[in-house]
């Protein structure tokens, strides 16, 4: 949306990045409703539904012009929801296909695709804009991104009830002892586990979305950097990086073990952008946030497919999901408020190392309950 205030409309920024905050608010919820839908009759036509959505929401935008309540219903509203749909599918299904010794690892390829989508987009998006303008540009990608994603839609489809998926040589045995859990969404929310998760959830967001959605003052002001296009690219390169080396570290050690590293870099990184003031350290920097914000959004899914089983899946991390909304309100409003206030974001920097902190310990307890439970089903399994 930047483009709607550097040189397109003129609208404010508040006006400009409204209509992104609602897309962002609209996905959450669209990844509660398409995960519930899935769950009742398949991804393959939630899948193209929220294809359609997304292409339509966009041709909307282009179709409506400088009209404000347009693009908000049109990106916002539609493509927002659309965007959850798919995300709310592709996932549940991406696991089902795989054993669940590989959970973390195929949750990241899945997640790590979704988020190179930014970097091939930028470059596409900056041609058109250049040459057609910013309606025609949402107008073409809409058209673009209907076709493409329907017909890609037609081949998610989960895998048939009788289909086995082989265990990796190292899980067979750890399998084998490990009870299955199928668990549904109200049986989810009297866990104690599910708000740590969810909590943990809203604060990596949160702390994730104050520095990318800030990232442009943010290289300006402390490395003078003036166009972040290319720093920007690379961030979101190292967001999918982050997701895929996450997801198949957390198979091997842990979801909780490789929470608390990405934590304890993250709550460095958060100190560190303190004292970042020239254009190598700004990008190690942003490197750094990238990989641990792709790691957490890795961790999530594989954590709730574990706690809660495949069979309601989409639901269930559907309402787990809502944490990106809620993060994804307060994250930007609270920076750049402290931003207008004191003209530096090195009180955002002490929020975020305040905000791993606390992630520490709530990780910590998490671990605990989720121990607590697993030996309650083990001694279940065995009676």
């Amino acid at each position: 949306m930047a483009p709607l205030a550097d040189g397109g409309w003129g609208w404010s920024s508040q006006q400009a990045s409204f209509p992104y905050m609602i897309t962002i608010i609209m996905f959450s919820v669209g990844v509660l409703i398409g995960g519930r839908v899935q769950d009742k009759i398949g991804p393959r036509w939630v899948t193209t539904v929220g294809g359609a959505m997304v292409g339509l929401g966009m041709i909307i935008s282009g179709l409506v012009g400088e009209n404000h309540f347009g693009i908000v219903m049109g990106y916002g509203v539609v493509t927002g929801l659309g965007i959850g749909f798919g995300y709310g599918s592709v996932l549940p299904a991406s696991l089902k296909w795989f054993h669940a010794g590989k959970k973390g690892l195929i949750g990241g390829l899945v997640l790590g695709g979704f988020g190179l989508a930014s970097v091939h987009y930028a470059f596409i998006t900056a041609g058109l804009l250049e040459r057609f303008g910013i309606s025609d540009t949402m107008l073409y990608i809409g058209i673009a991104v209907t076709v493409i994603s329907v017909i890609i839609a037609q081949f998610v489809k989960n895998p048939s009830p009788e289909f086995v998926p082989a265990p990796p040589k190292k899980a067979k045995q750890a399998a084998a002892k490990k009870p299955a859990v199928d668990v549904n969404w109200n049986e989810m929310l009297k866990t104690r586990r599910f708000y740590m998760i969810f909590v943990l959830f809203v604060f990596t967001c949160t702390m994730g979305l104050m520095f990318i959605g800030n990232m442009a003052t943010i290289a300006r002001d402390q490395a003078g950097i003036e166009n972040a296009a290319i720093l920007i690219s690379v961030v979101a390169v190292m967001n999918a990086l982050g997701r895929v080396i996450a997801g198949q570290t957390s198979d091997r050690i842990g979801r909780n073990n490789t929470l608390l590293i990405i934590i304890v870099l993250q709550m460095l990184n958060m100190v560190g952008f303190i004292f970042y003031n020239n254009v190598f350290l700004i990008t190690f920097g942003f490197i750094m946030v990238g990989l641990c914000f792709g790691g957490f959004l890795a961790l999530f899914p594989a954590v709730t497919a574990d706690q809660y089983g495949l069979k309601n899946y989409g639901v269930n991390y559907g309402i787990v999901y809502l944490a990106f909304g809620v993060g994804g309100v307060a994250a930007p409003m609270v920076a750049a408020y402290l931003y207008d206030l004191h003209g530096t974001f090195r009180y955002t920097y002490i929020i975020c190392a305040v905000i791993t902190a606390c992630m520490i310990g709530l990780n910590f307890f998490l671990k605990r309950d989720i121990d607590k439970a697993e030996a309650l089903k083990a001694e279940a399994s065995e009676a």
